[in-house]
């Protein structure tokens, strides 16, 4: 059994489809195609279902790539060990952040730096769930997500950074109803952008309009900050948002904020997937993590009117 043919699987998996795997593997589709088959026949079973195209994968397939991503992982976790003993100075890691944290990354990196200054880092914004999934499969080393939705009984470990607050955010342009602290009620009728409903964000708004027994008026749902802020910013709609995903911090002169009566976050923090040997680079970088606390920065405070 050859490393390649378990890159292969990968791939294949990743890709769905022969040729596109191939090519990202850097070979042909014969080359690929005959290298899972020679997997299949050193473990004597059948791996992915096909004729002349990919049908997915076999119950023994799933349970052959899991083991795949494990020593893919683990190899990949061999070299970077090895290149960081002898030059700490660099390394790479991937993080998954959710798009309500996102404006956080750049305080964590400049952390990460101080630590590891020629840190290679990719950064990619998936929901909360899928950061944990992606954490799984060892596709991502670090994950800025919601710590409760941290399966509570899966190999993780996890640090709070900051308690979150969610405001009422507008243009100072756009009117409000007056107050400094909006029931749901209150904004029953405020035209509204809010990220889409499968990020933990929304999940939290939407609770707090069922809760009120509120409908609220949505003009528009996305998974893209940048969209909001604009939006936010034209004075035409307003929307409910973290602190730490405004698009100018609470008190920016263009910008009217709003606390939401009865509004609880959950904390939000760093994620990792627990394993017994996790290399020098994730172990320095997450005690990194330990010491940071952004709550003065990210957290709970005063809103602004």
């Amino acid at each position: 059994m050859f490393l390649r043919q378990l890159t292969y699987l990968i791939a294949l998996d990743r890709f769905r489809h022969f040729s596109r795997a191939a090519e990202s593997c850097g070979v042909s589709q014969p080359a690929l195609s005959a290298g899972i088959r020679q997997l299949e026949t050193e473990l004597g079973i059948t791996i992915i279902q096909r004729n002349r195209r990919f049908y997915g994968l076999t119950a023994e397939g799933e349970r052959v790539l899991s083991w795949a991503r494990q020593t893919v992982a683990a190899l990949d976790g061999l070299r970077q060990e090895a290149a960081f003993a002898q030059d700490v100075a660099g390394g790479s890691i991937a993080i998954g952040v959710m798009p309500p944290a996102i404006l956080v990354i750049p305080t964590l990196l400049e952390s990460f730096r101080a630590a590891v200054p020629a840190l290679h880092v990719e950064v990619k914004v998936y929901s909360s769930n899928e950061i944990v999934q992606l954490l799984r499969e060892h596709t991502l080393q670090l994950g800025l997500m919601y710590l409760d939705r941290v399966p509570a009984d899966g190999p993780f470990e996890k640090h709070a950074l900051y308690a979150e607050e969610h405001v009422l955010v507008a243009a100072k342009s756009m009117s409000l109803p007056a107050g400094r602290v909006f029931n749901w009620k209150d904004i029953e009728n405020v035209p509204l952008c809010l990220l889409s409903r499968n990020m933990r964000s929304r999940q939290l708004v939407d609770d707090g309009f069922r809760q009120a027994g509120v409908i609220p008026n949505i003009l528009l749902e996305t998974d893209t900050l940048e969209l909001l802020h604009a939006e936010i910013l034209k004075g035409q709609i307003a929307s409910i948002l973290p602190l730490a995903a405004l698009p100018e911090r609470t008190g920016g002169e263009s910008l009217q904020t709003r606390r939401m009566a009865g509004f609880v976050s959950p904390d939000v923090g760093v994620v990792r997937l627990s394993q017994p040997n996790s290399t020098a680079l994730l172990e320095r970088l997450w005690g990194v993590t330990q010491s940071l606390e952004l709550a003065d920065i990210y957290g709970a405070a005063a809103a602004a009117s």
